[in-house]
Parts: C-alpha cells; sequence; structure tokens
C-alpha cells in the first residue's frame, strides 16, 4: 500500500479518551498535499471539525491534529493508525490535556463514492 491509496472519505466509529469510553460517529476526509504529507479533516457528530496533517509508513498513518473546543481553547492531539488495508483504518489517539489513563480509539471504513 502507497500513500496515494488513503485519499479519499471514511466513514468513523469512535470512542473518547474517558473510563466511560463515550462513543461517536462521523467522518476523515484525507488528501494529499504537493509534498504527499496527509491533510486530514473529522467532523465529528455532525459539529466539530477537527484538522490535522501526518505522514505514512509501513501502514502506519501518523496524523497530529487540533480542534476548537466549545470553551474556545485549541486542544491538541496525535492519531495513529493501522491501515489494514486501503478501505479499513484502525486507530487509537491521545489528546495532549486528555486523560493519560486512556486512549481514544478509532475505526474508519471508507466511503465508496457511485459514479454516473
Amino acid at each position: 500500500m502507497n500513500i496515494e491509496d488513503l485519499a479519499g472519505n471514511f466513514q468513523i466509529i469512535g470512542s473518547n479518551q474517558d473510563a466511560e469510553e463515550n462513543n461517536y460517529k462521523g467522518t476523515l476526509s484525507l488528501s494529499l498535499d504537493i509534498n504527499k504529507r496527509i491533510i486530514a479533516k473529522w467532523l465529528i457528530n455532525n459539529s466539530q471539525l477537527q484538522t490535522g496533517t501526518g505522514f505514512f509508513r509501513d501502514n502506519i498513518l501518523v496524523i497530529n491534529f487540533n480542534y476548537e473546543g466549545e470553551d474556545f481553547n485549541i486542544y491538541k492531539g496525535v492519531a495513529v493508525y493501522r491501515c489494514l488495508s486501503k478501505d479499513l483504518l484502525d486507530g487509537f489517539w491521545s489528546e495532549k490535556h486528555g486523560n493519560p489513563l486512556y486512549l481514544g480509539k478509532e475505526r474508519c471504513f471508507r466511503i465508496n463514492e457511485i459514479t454516473n
């Protein structure tokens, strides 16, 4: 698998970095910049936009992300995905100020675009 195989849109299901493992759903869009670095955009629960940049090697995708919280503070973290195939990513993530006892979890399933 190469980095170009990852570009596209994914449905995601995940759980937060806490003891309750609060679940969420959303989408993840992956594209490449001119230097073939990953550009990521998440939309969580149809309301929270997160963005990030990352890199890919040996079927591992690493993305540094950030977003603005409801309190208007900027939160940062890192997401790591094992690319099981170009259509299925299995990952975990952690925020800088999240609970260090837990990791968030996320699974991404490619959305197949229908063309006419």
